[in-house]
């Protein structure tokens, strides 16, 4: 393609930076030309932000670096000038306590990189669970054009002939062998089947919902959440969406243009129909946070409620990420949604055009990996948000990860003050716990753990597994991992560390679920609940300095996403000052 500068229709931002013959363009222009660039690459083109999160710390993004080579190839032809820069990635794999603590401090240094820096467009090159919402946060947070471009899933796993799902598997196996179902040995060795090629989980966990969510956001081509990392067509994304940025910038199409309360309806929607992770309900909050949309929990109930879930994945269903990229992907889920009447069809993507235009025509090539709905893992597939004088913000539940017979239960509470005192007492023989308790861990939300991490889904007893008993009710003010399973309610809110109700449970309370009747109860007086309250005392073992602090400081709850108060809205992307 060749370059004709008049045919941009503003100038470009970047031109603040390299355009014209002054000292300060000459000082730009001239550090960059150490690379090798020649002088025609600062005539006006476009300049894309190639933003990477990869990382040999993050092994789900460690392919990332040749991805970039295929978006690179891409801007070039379509005449654009790339340059990728390194940013914050928040590794679920290693990052102490959570990686969720980080997701804010990422979002922060890269909406300040995106906006400090000469960058007309950007592409967001992600794939571990919190890199995808972080990136879009401060894409929001700066309204530049961007697109999203995601790693992909790793191949399937197989062990001893049974399908291995990331996370899934590992939380099914640690269970086994707490049981006496499975060796230590035997666990050690399914280890290796466990992450058998490059790639984010290959099962409907947080990474793979969070791409599918910013598909169904319109925030990456149709077709982008599902390829696999090491399939050809992966490259092939990269490419042509490095084409797309261009254009994008061209045509001023931004963030804002697209996150639209329809598109996160559509969003929620989608979640319901693949089964996604709950951490979604956090992740979109925020992010509609940062573009000024009033996105509550009530919108998750209302949009969820009456959506089925289709697809028929790990940790709800049978299958892996591999064949629901066989089978058509999220495009075959969208279609699906538009004919039962459940997407905004008028939601326009970064394609240039709308969802339904994008996604219309697909095919679906296997009818037991995406269900027709009238044969739907469940009828009622969205996230449940419950409420009552435990939650009076709310808390929510994954229908399809949970036990139909759990749903409506009343049981008597046991209590676990942190994360701590659940690890030193759960193996207990002695632990007063059977399968009709409820299971309650404290002070592990977004001010408490601190940063909320992914303890909610708290392996039952041996006392009761040994009795073959798989799932108890655990409620907690915790997250749970997007590849786990079980009647886990999270995210209640206040959190226990804000002094929400949670924070007074005491041992031998009873507390009751209703999930019809959305419902969270915990039994005693509103009198009691009140002296109790009273006499509450918040934790003492607070960070006094560095970003521990601030986060603390300023980390807002569950209910609205967990995002740092000060950091909602949109700022945009102005022109700074000269340093010169």
């Amino acid at each position: 393609m060749t370059f004709t500068p008049a045919k941009w229709p503003r100038t470009l931002r970047s031109q603040h930076w390299y355009g014209g013959t002054s000292r300060d363009a000459i000082y730009h222009r001239g550090w960059m030309k150490n690379q090798g660039y020649p002088s025609d690459v600062f005539d006006g083109r476009p300049i894309i932000g190639i933003m990477n999160t990869w990382s040999d710390l993050t092994p789900c993004n460690g392919h990332l670096r040749e991805l970039a080579e295929k978006v690179k190839a891409g801007i070039w032809e379509a005449g654009g000038f790339p340059v990728e820069v390194p940013v914050f990635s928040a590794s679920e794999n290693t990052f102490r306590p959570t990686a969720m603590m980080f997701r804010n401090l990422a979002a922060m240094a890269i909406e300040e990189q995106l906006s400090a820096q000469p960058i007309d467009g950007a592409v967001l090159l992600v794939g571990c669970d919190k890199t995808t919402p972080s990136l879009i946060m401060a894409a929001a947070s700066t309204d530049i054009p961007s697109i999203v471009v995601t790693g992909g899933p790793m191949l399937n796993g197989s062990f001893r002939g049974e399908r291995v799902g990331s996370g899934t598997h590992l939380w099914k196996f640690s269970e086994a062998v707490k049981a006496g179902e499975m060796s230590q040995e035997d666990f050690l060795e399914a280890e290796q089947s466990m992450s058998r090629s490059s790639g984010t989980c290959n099962t409907m966990g947080t990474a793979s919902s969070m791409a599918s969510m910013a598909e169904a956001l319109g925030m990456a081509l149709s077709g982008n959440a599902a390829i696999p990392a090491v399939d050809s067509r992966r490259r092939v994304m990269a490419q042509i969406s490095g084409r797309r940025i261009v254009q994008m910038v061209k045509d001023d199409l931004k963030p804002s243009d697209i996150l639209t309360k329809d598109a996160f309806e559509n969003a929620i929607r989608t979640n319901a129909a693949i089964g996604g992770s709950t951490n979604a309900v956090i992740h979109l909050l925020a992010i509609a946070g940062r573009v000024g949309i009033d996105l509550t929990l009530d919108d998750w109930d209302r949009c969820g409620r009456d959506v089925a879930t289709i697809v028929n994945l790990m940790p709800s269903g049978k299958y892996l990420m591999e064949e629901f990229f066989y089978a058509g992907g999220l495009p075959v889920v969208l279609r699906n949604l538009g004919e039962a009447g459940q997407l905004h069809k008028d939601a326009l993507t970064v394609s240039g055009d709308t969802i339904w235009s994008d996604v219309k025509d697909v095919q679906n090539h296997n009818e037991d990996v995406i269900r027709p709905a009238q044969n739907a893992l469940t009828q009622q597939g969205g996230i449940v948000v419950l409420k009552g004088n435990l939650a009076p913000k709310g808390a929510v539940l994954k229908p399809s990860a949970a036990s139909p017979h759990l749903l409506k239960h009343r049981g008597r509470a046991v209590v676990f003050e942190d994360i701590d005192d659940y690890k030193a007492k759960i193996e207990d023989d002695d632990l007063d716990i059977d399968e009709t308790c409820i299971m309650v861990l404290k002070n592990c939300g977004p001010k408490g753990y601190p940063g909320m991490s992914e303890v909610g889904n708290m392996g039952l007893p041996p006392k009761v597994l040994k009795k073959g008993i798989t799932d108890m009710v655990r409620i907690s003010d915790a997250r749970m991992s997007g590849t786990a399973y079980g009647t886990v309610i999270l995210h209640t809110a206040p959190e226990a560390a804000a002094g929400g109700p949670l924070a007074v449970v005491q041992n031998g309370d009873m507390i009751e679920v209703d999930v019809d009747a959305r419902k969270l109860q915990l039994d005693i007086s509103q009198a009691e609940l009140d002296a109790r309250l009273q006499n509450w005392s918040p934790p003492k073992d607070v960070a006094k300095t560095g970003y521990g602090w601030l986060h603390h400081a300023h980390v807002e709850g569950a209910d609205t996403g967990a995002d740092l108060d000060f950091l909602k809205g949109c700022r945009g992307a102005p022109i700074p000052k000269e340093s010169h």
